[in-house]
C-alpha cells in the first residue's frame, strides 16, 4: 500500500481507528525483531536470523512455508503470545527524508482510515494529538532499536558466530518433515570455542543476550508444527459447517499444558 507523510492539509480532518485484526501479516513467514524485544520474544517464539532489506536481523519464525503466518488465525486474530512491534503501529511507518530525516507517515488506502470514526489526528485540525505524537517518538526509537540490532548482528557474523539454518521439523497436520531454508542461527560450536579475548570482545559490544535469546528460542519450534495441525483442524471444521473462530482450536496455544517439545 502507498504511504503517504502526515500533513495537516491532507489529514487534518481524518481520523483512524485502533488495529484489532492482522489480516495484513496472514502472509508473513518471518517478521523482523529489535533487540529491545529479544527478551520476551524468544520466551514465546522461535527466533533465527535472516535477510530483511539486506541487512541481518533477528526475526520470528512464523511459518511452515512460504506465505503463511501460523499465528494468525482465519479471522483475523493473533492467537500467539507475543506481537513482534512491527506489527503494533499499523497503518503507521516512518519513512526518511533525503535530507535524513524521519517522519510519520501513513497508508492512505487502510480501512483504519475514517471521516468520522475514530481519534483524530490533529487536535482542532491544527496541531497533531497527542497519540499521534506518541507514535512519532515510539517509532522513532524502534527504528534506531532497529539500526542497533543490524550493527550487532553485522558484528557477530564478521565473527564467524552466525551460520545457516535449515530447519527439518514435521508438519503434524500432513505428517511429513518440512524443511524451511534461508535462514540463520548462532554457531554454537563457534561460540563455544571462542578464544578468550574474542569472548570479551563479544562480552563487552553488549552481544551476549542476543546470543543467548536465540538459543534459547529454538526451543520453541514444535509450536509451528502444531499451530498447522490446529489451521487444518480449523479448515476441516469450515469445510463442513460454520464454526465459532473465536472457540476453536487454534487457541490451543494459550495453555502451556498443550505444547509438547519432546521430540526437539
Amino acid at each position: 500500500m502507498p504511504i503517504v507523510p502526515i500533513t495537516k492539509e491532507q489529514f487534518g480532518k481524518k481520523r483512524f481507528k485502533r488495529n484489532l485484526t492482522y489480516h495484513f501479516a496472514s502472509q508473513d513467514m518471518i517478521a523482523p525483531l529489535a533487540l529491545q524485544e529479544l527478551p520476551t520474544a524468544m520466551m514465546h517464539v522461535p527466533v533465527a536470523f535472516a535477510r530483511v532489506q539486506n541487512q541481518l536481523m533477528p526475526v520470528t519464525i512464523q511459518g511452515l512455508g512460504k506465505d503463511k503466518n501460523l499465528f494468525v488465525a482465519p479471522d483475523g486474530r493473533w492467537i500467539g503470545r507475543y506481537l513482534p512491534m512491527c506489527y503494533r503501529f499499523q497503518p503507521f511507518t516512518l519513512a526518511a527524508l533525503d535530507d535524513g530525516k524521519q517522519v510519520l507517515c501513513c497508508e492512505d488506502s487502510s480501512d483504519l482510515l475514517s471521516d468520522t470514526d475514530g481519534e483524530p489526528f490533529f487536535e482542532g485540525g491544527e496541531h497533531p494529538s497527542q497519540t499521534v505524537t506518541s507514535l512519532l517518538n515510539v517509532l522513532g526509537e524502534h527504528a534506531r532499536n532497529r539500526q542497533a540490532t543490524t550493527q550487532m548482528c553485522a558484528f557477530l557474523q564478521e565473527q564467524g558466530l552466525i551460520s545457516q539454518w535449515p530447519i527439518k521439523l514435521k508438519d503434524e497436520a500432513s505428517d511429513r518433515e518440512i524443511t524451511v531454508e534461508g535462514l540463520f542461527r548462532i554457531d554454537e560450536v563457534v561460540f563455544n570455542q571462542l578464544e578468550p579475548n574474542k569472548l570479551a570482545k563479544v562480552r563487552d559490544v553488549g552481544a551476549m543476550p542476543l546470543i543467548y535469546c536465540q538459543l534459547l528460542s529454538m526451543q520453541h519450534l514444535p509450536i509451528l508444527g502444531q499451530l498447522s495441525k490446529a489451521h487444518l483442524e480449523v479448515q476441516r471444521r469450515s469445510g463442513v459447517a460454520d464454526i465459532d473462530t473465536d472457540q476453536s482450536d487454534l487457541t490451543f496455544s494459550a495453555d502451556d499444558t498443550t505444547i509438547s517439545f519432546e521430540n526437539l
